[in-house]
């Protein structure tokens, strides 16, 4: 059981030794922390010091006469549901994939990528819904930010629109890609 700092049982030492020994045990842990601090203290600007301006570059680690590799990307990840929130029958493998070729793929015809998925999350109610979903994987050159943004959004309300449902969630990332 642990003692309590104003505990008078017999386990407590008053003693001057048991004062050496508290004051030893404090001075250990001033040090060690002292130690992480300065560990931490040097360790910070180098890592400030790869993360840059957001541009890809060479890291300031790799070997010298390494290129880099790609170019500048966006990485779009939409994610769909297929449970509808009206009643209706869920979205169907046929249905979603009809929904790619006449919305997605006219586009974003250099090509995209599709993944089965499970989803879920709280609603307005508080309840946690759970149902099968599609994850869609687009990337496209990050000079083509603004225009992709329009074909993104309408993509999405189109998904909405067709199949009842509340949203499809967006995610995007900035990356280097090389083909």
């Amino acid at each position: 059981m642990p003692l309590l700092p104003h505990s008078t049982g017999h386990h407590s030492d008053d003693s001057p030794a048991g004062d050496s020994r508290r004051g030893l045990k404090q001075h250990t842990a001033l040090t060690a922390a002292a130690t992480a601090l300065a560990v931490l203290a040097v360790g910070t600007p180098v890592a400030y010091a790869t993360l840059g301006n957001g541009s890809p570059t060479v890291s300031k680690s790799a070997p010298s006469g390494v290129a880099a590799r790609g170019k500048a990307y966006i990485e779009a990840r939409l994610f769909f549901g297929t449970e509808r929130p009206d009643g209706g029958p869920d979205v169907t493998d046929q249905q979603f994939l009809a929904f790619v070729d006449e919305e997605v793929t006219p586009r974003f015809p250099r090509g995209l990528t599709i993944q089965d998925g499970r989803g879920q999350w709280r609603d307005s109610h508080g309840v946690i819904e759970r149902e099968r979903s599609y994850e869609l994987i687009l990337l496209y050159p990050a000079t083509e930010a603004r225009l992709r943004d329009q074909q993104i959004e309408r993509i999405r309300n189109a998904y909405e629109n067709a199949y009842a449902q509340d949203s499809v969630a967006r995610l995007e990332e900035r990356t280097t890609a090389d083909f």
